[in-house]
């Protein structure tokens, strides 16, 4: 299927808004979402039954040429099948008409993209973690969503209600005004709606093609280095000289007091046992509410902070030089998890990324093995130890004295003049692999071991698996320098 692509001067974004339903909207809302993830189990089941057919014919000894037909699980070959078994399957048949047929669609959509994601993964052509086969989604455990991509979909004048396929008129909690002044305008177009249910409250985000400049920059030939931290969530140090540090606010610490007073509350309630069978009672679910509301508030609030941060960022300099940190290696460190957790290390890396872009600047991540820490900023010898309780940097050769934050922050400020000069660091590629100290030039995986085609997983045997390579480190050939 040919990618979308915007017209000229135009860009892509997503504008969500708190809905409002009413009680028999809210029921047409969980029952669109729960047709999505009918249709997605059932694409599942349809095609994976094929891979285990063949299985099994296999182990039979039936020649490759007398085996079952693959059933494809491309999105027109699922629409066409579940058009044909709606109507005769007794999972469907009663119901499938109370609901609009974007929300089948949807289902069917994502599972296409799981099967490709699973076979691109199986042969390679996927970066990141191996992906499995995708599985049957739980009734209870399955997030609610619902896109729309045809039929009325469109924001009501007076900007307070928006009309969604087959869900009617709801009320939104925010004004769209902003929104509908530029769809009135001609310089916005929307392409699509999705529903979903997060933290307690149901939302819907309009996919828009809207006419957008790219944002001026208050300091465009200046470069900030950003050292991530627990202690202070972020140190900044730009090329001018200037150190500036953001608190950490912490808002899951502050939090703990009254979530664990709603935990033991939750706790001494009845609730739901998988083995037996039992529902949850009235008042656990009134206090598992409560408990949620907790979770959802510090959410929020993080959420908040971090776009603040990343918006001020991005709209000040020209260069933004962040760290490649493993954050999920980070988040196995159970002293550490929780606050690492909370401080949002790998959101700030995704929302710069997409707002630098969206500004006209530059981001520039230095390597996973870049010692920030261990260099002197000063005159760029690096120690080869430095343990995370001495907070306090101190250069034997030239006797700088300054804190490890500051001094690693300076040091990534002074990456961004060196990043594309082959220096060995951020984006060179051709720089030869010099060791470094403290046993850092070893090497690191970069997918998961081989697996065997065994029994345990359909189509094993005919998708050919990932190659397993490796990676080394890179460092710098030189000292960098600040100014």
């Amino acid at each position: 299927m040919k990618k979308f692509q915007p017209q000229p001067g135009f860009v892509v974004q997503a504008l969500r808004f708190a809905l409002d339903p009413g009680a028999a909207q809210e029921t047409a809302l969980r029952s669109h979402c729960g047709a999505a993830r009918a249709a997605y189990n059932w694409a599942v089941g349809w095609v994976s039954a094929s891979w285990w057919q063949r299985r099994a014919e296999e182990s039979y000894g039936v020649p490759a040429d007398e085996l079952t037909e693959w059933r494809p699980w491309s999105l027109p070959a699922l629409r066409k099948a579940f058009n044909e078994a709606k109507k005769t399957d007794p999972r469907f048949a009663r119901w499938w008409e109370e609901n609009s047929k974007e929300a089948y669609s949807t289902g069917l959509a994502n599972a296409a993209a799981a099967f490709d994601n699973y076979a691109k993964s199986k042969q390679g052509k996927r970066r990141g973690k191996q992906v499995g086969m995708p599985r049957f989604k739980s009734k209870r455990k399955a997030r609610l969503s619902c896109r729309f991509t045809t039929g009325t979909i469109r924001l009501e004048a007076g900007g307070r209600h928006v009309t969604l396929p087959r869900l009617g008129t709801i009320r939104v909690h925010e004004p769209t005004a902003k929104l509908l002044h530029r769809v009135q305008a001609g310089t916005a177009r929307i392409l699509s709606a999705t529903v979903r249910h997060e933290r307690g409250r149901w939302f819907v985000a309009f996919q828009v093609e809207t006419a957008r400049d790219l944002g001026r920059v208050a300091r465009p030939h200046v470069a900030v280095g950003i050292d991530l931290g627990v202690k202070t969530l972020a140190v900044m140090a730009d090329s001018t000289g200037e150190i500036r540090e953001v608190p950490n606010p912490r808002y899951l610490d502050a939090a703990l007091t009254h979530l664990r007073r709603a935990s033991r509350r939750v706790s001494r309630r009845r609730g739901p046992d998988r083995r037996t069978g039992q529902k949850p009672s009235r008042r656990w679910e009134k206090a598992n509410a409560q408990r949620n509301r907790v979770h959802h508030r510090v959410a929020n609030l993080r959420a908040d902070a971090l776009h603040k941060l990343t918006t001020a960022v991005t709209a000040e300099y020209g260069t933004v030089v962040v760290e490649d940190l493993n954050v999920a290696g980070m988040l196995r460190n159970r002293r550490l998890a929780r606050r690492i957790a909370d401080a949002g290390f790998g959101e700030i890396r995704r929302q710069l990324t997409y707002k630098t872009r969206r500004n006209g600047c530059r981001i520039v991540a230095a390597d996973r093995w870049f010692p920030s820490s261990k260099t002197c900023s000063g005159c760029g010898v690096v120690k080869a130890k430095l343990p995370l309780h001495i907070r306090t940097y101190e250069c034997d050769a030239c006797g700088l004295v300054i804190d490890r934050d500051d001094n690693a922050a300076r040091n990534l400020a002074a990456l961004a003049a060196t990043a594309l000069t082959g220096t060995g660091v951020a984006a060179d590629q051709d720089t030869p692999r010099v060791s470094k100290p403290r046993g850092a030039d070893r090497k690191t995986r970069t997918t998961r071991p081989r697996r065997k085609a065994g029994t345990g997983r359909a189509g094993g045997t005919t998708l050919p698996h990932q190659q397993q390579t490796e990676t080394g480190d890179r460092t710098q050939a030189e000292p960098l320098t600040l100014w």
